[in-house]
């Protein structure tokens, strides 16, 4: 199945939906754990129905969860298709079934509160390297390269973050890990001025609001993700 473009997805009008990096995000607020379970159960059936299912985790009054296809086909300017982990059509439908069974079960959503993890690592030697991470974080070379063209390295199970390798040298600072946030759009102004008011320093925001750098006291860079929203804006 094609991925979708950020066009499509906003077009899909997903109120209660974020994109972030791969895939669809979603927080539901729930009175307590039976509440959550019930709900996720809910949800289970609606899976089955569609073939198709969710990431979910569960804490203290809400509910995450994460949509994403693991069969995505992209195409680059040469036509070349690529299998990739990334937000299709059926992404979108059981994104919309869920949202009928969040009201169902009257949960409210919290959009602004979803957020995505990346690892970025600066280096011209990724193929090099890669089996390395692939080893220390998953413990398996088919990380390498899973959901992606590129050597970067993805969990299937999805308990670290995606780490990915940027093609260039590192800067005079030296770094070469970067820690990537992303959040959702009405959360990234808040986001920045917090981590200015604790003393971080905005270095670069030519590319806001889809990037925002952001450094420490002591000169570490992360960046602040906005991804396109999956719902479109009045």
């Amino acid at each position: 199945m094609d991925m979708l473009r950020g066009e499509q997805i906003a077009e899909a009008d997903l109120t209660e939906w974020r994109k972030l990096a791969q895939g669809l995000h979603a927080r539901y607020l729930v009175g307590g754990f039976d509440a959550g379970a019930r709900f996720i159960a809910t949800v289970g059936h609606v899976g089955d129905s569609l073939g198709h299912y969710p990431q979910v985790s569960m804490g203290k009054g809400y509910v995450d969860l994460k949509l994403v296809s693991d069969d995505a086909i992209y195409r680059d300017d040469d036509g070349t298709e690529y299998v990739v982990e990334w937000v299709t059509q059926q992404d979108v439908d059981l994104a919309r079934r869920i949202t009928e069974v969040a009201a169902d079960h009257e949960l409210e959503a919290d959009p602004a509160s979803v957020c995505d993890i990346e690892l970025g690592l600066d280096t011209a030697r990724s193929a090099t390297i890669a089996p390395v991470w692939a080893a220390l974080l998953t413990g398996s070379a088919e990380s390498q390269g899973r959901g992606t063209p590129s050597d970067e390295i993805r969990d299937a199970t999805g308990r670290v973050p995606n780490l990915w390798f940027g093609d260039d040298e590192p800067e005079a600072s030296g770094q070469r890990f970067h820690v990537e946030v992303y959040v959702a759009p009405e959360a990234a102004e808040q986001r920045i001025a917090a981590a200015v008011a604790a003393g971080g320093i905005v270095v670069d925001d030519s590319d806001a609001p889809s990037l925002t750098v952001i450094a420490d006291q002591d000169g570490n860079r992360g960046v602040l993700c906005v991804a396109a929203p999956a719902a479109k804006k009045d």
